[in-house]
């Protein structure tokens, strides 16, 4: 039976983590959200978040996001390969509507299906 759930051990946690994602990636982006991607040795995904105060301004407007995020990524880890992944937003990304962002992340996240 599939969990749909987020544990600890599906986050990047560490700065090791994300320097191994951000040496060699695997980069797809879409109107202001990008994912980079790079294979881990794990059966599973993991999910690492970079949305910057410098881009977005107000702390609601980047936990919103980090939430739609996060329930993206749980709906879909059971499809998704076996890589880190660490998504990053733009400014623009405060233009779309809810329904656009879940849209955009989405169909990025078709890109690294199994």
């Amino acid at each position: 039976m599939l969990t749909y759930c987020l544990k600890k051990k599906i986050r990047l946690l560490n700065s090791m983590n994300f320097q191994y994602v951000f040496s060699k990636p695997c980069k797809k982006n879409i109107q202001g959200i990008t994912i980079l991607g790079r294979i881990n040795f794990l059966s599973y995904p993991r999910l690492g978040l970079n949305i910057s105060r410098k881009n977005i301004k107000y702390a609601h407007d980047r936990n919103l996001i980090k939430r739609l995020i996060r329930e993206t990524f749980r709906l879909l880890q059971h499809q998704l390969s076996s890589m880190d992944f660490i998504v990053i937003t733009k400014k623009n990304i405060l233009l779309l509507s809810n329904t656009q962002k879940i849209n955009l992340l989405n169909t990025l996240w078709l890109n690294y299906h199994r």
